[in-house]
């Protein structure tokens, strides 16, 4: 049975990005394990946080909780990734975790010539995001964690479900989450 982490980034009660995430996970076959960042009460990365990191790789203890969610993220078959659209990008507590996951020889290592080479089980992510108006000039939040994915994790296939506009004046918002729905009932099968 396929393992799918479900990473959410969703702070606010009610949310459409969650609502939307919970659609496609419905869609996919296997186990969810669902971390929910804002219990998570993570803080950034510090100097001595990252001395412990670097100490606990250099003695290749990656047991150490330190890296606890980099090998949860490293073993999953499947992510599926639910942010709202915060500021050009996605919530704070979501680039953290990111911070965490980012662990050498865990979820990637560098080739002898300096490259990154991706060590994640998964083949695919799933990027389900909501925003109040236009993504412009284009969904920074998903090209930061598509360009993870795939340069370093090792993921090679990223897929963006949004919906857009929906805090604008006049805005059917019921239709706009329900054409995002058909979009992901209608195009999810192309990418699992």
């Amino acid at each position: 049975m396929e393992q799918i982490l479900f990473i959410n980034a969703c702070p606010r009660e009610g949310s459409r990005t969650l609502e939307l995430a919970r659609h496609l996970l419905t869609k996919l076959d296997g186990t969810v394990e669902e971390l929910a960042l804002f219990e998570e009460n993570l803080l950034p990365l510090n100097g001595k946080t990252l001395a412990l990191r670097d100490k606990m790789t250099a003695n290749q203890n990656f047991d150490h909780p330190i890296f606890k969610y980099a090998r949860q993220f490293a073993k999953a078959d499947t992510i599926v990734l639910a942010a709202p659209f915060w500021d050009l990008s996605f919530p704070s507590a979501l680039k953290i975790w990111l911070e965490y996951v980012m662990a050498k020889e865990i979820t990637f290592r560098y080739t002898e010539e300096g490259f990154p080479c991706g060590l994640c089980k998964a083949k695919e992510l799933f990027y389900v995001s909501t925003a109040g108006g236009p993504v412009l000039p284009s969904h920074m939040g998903f090209s930061y964690v598509d360009a993870l994915a795939k340069s370093y994790f090792g993921i090679p296939e990223t897929v963006l479900f949004s919906a857009e506009n929906l805090d604008v004046v006049g805005a059917d918002t019921a239709a706009i989450l329900a054409r995002a729905k058909e979009e992901i009932d209608n195009d999810w099968r192309n990418h699992a």
